[in-house]
């Protein structure tokens, strides 16, 4: 029952509203000459309904929103507008336009109360944005982070494997006739370079066949011994010898001998570097032919 009449109240109002407006309409007729009273409540009604139109166009101009519903109200009103100024004014064309424009009013509280809610939920969309936003900068900042914490890891670890050298030590020897090397320290006497090293223990790189790289460079600057190219992560060297051995993680001597392919030795400067597993050089000496 209390549905019931809460529905028809605004009938109820409604029809109130109309009733008084041609109340109003018939005093102020009553008081004046018909007709000028007739076109001054004709003019009032359109300033009205120009208002109404100024109120939508300002709304259309500030909000995305209803943008459709918007214009077709305004559109409405425009129709309005142009169809009372063409007709002839009376009590009843006035009383009906008069009832439009309050049902025209009733119809903008009612989009703009959409307008609000619609404006409400899009404040809350966009901070929710905004906070998924910042949410999703601080994880890739995290994963950045992340990221170069691992590269720096890696770099690390890689360093911390690294094989180490504790001694490098080069002599010029000449093979005896029982193939025993004989150290001497004249370059035409010499025939072989000996070349000796001692690895580190390190319990941290993965034992197994290792390889590491002898260059000797003599004293024009050339590079000395019987060469040959090593290609190790896109990175190419010319090396004298290649030394191959297995490694324990355990403290480890190691020789090997370049040959100068026959030819004598220069008198002069000698250089020697050695290399590692991954071209990172470890070691370098130098020494003297007379």
């Amino acid at each position: 029952m209390e549905k019931n009449q809460s529905k028809a109240l605004p009938a109820i109002l409604g029809v109130l509203f109309v009733a008084a407006t041609a109340f109003a309409i018939s005093l102020y007729i009553s008081g004046k000459n018909t007709e000028e009273a007739l076109n001054a409540e004709k003019t009032a009604v359109i300033e009205e309904l120009e208002g109404l139109k100024s109120d939508y166009d300002k709304s259309i101009l500030e909000n995305n929103a209803l943008s459709e519903e918007l214009l077709a109200a305004r559109g409405e009103i425009a129709s309005y507008i142009d169809s009372l100024s063409t007709l002839k004014a009376d009590v009843a064309t006035l009383m009906r336009f008069r009832g439009q424009v309050y049902q025209l009013r009733k119809e903008r509280e009612t989009l703009m109360a959409r307008l609000d809610s619609l404006t409400a939920s899009n404040v809350a969309l966009k901070s929710l944005n905004d906070k998924t936003q910042a949410e999703l900068e601080r994880v890739a900042a995290l994963n950045d982070s992340i990221v170069q914490q691992n590269i720096i890891l890696e770099q690390e670890n890689r360093i911390a494997a690294q094989l180490k050298l504790d001694m490098l030590d080069v002599q010029a020897v000449r093979v005896k006739n029982n193939g025993d090397f004989k150290s001497v320290k004249r370059a035409k006497r010499a025939d072989n370079f000996k070349v000796c090293f001692t690895i580190r223990d390190n319990a941290v790189t993965k034992a197994g066949d290792k390889n590491f790289f002898i260059e000797v460079m003599g004293p024009d600057g050339a590079l000395v011994g019987n060469t040959e190219s090593v290609t190790v992560n896109n990175r190419t060297l010319n090396v004298s010898k290649v030394t191959a051995f297995y490694y324990e993680n355990q403290t480890l001597d190691v020789c090997d001998y370049v040959e100068n392919g026959g030819a004598d030795f220069d008198k002069g400067s000698y250089m020697v570097n050695v290399y590692d597993n991954d071209l990172e050089l470890i070691g370098t000496s130098k020494f003297y032919l007379k």
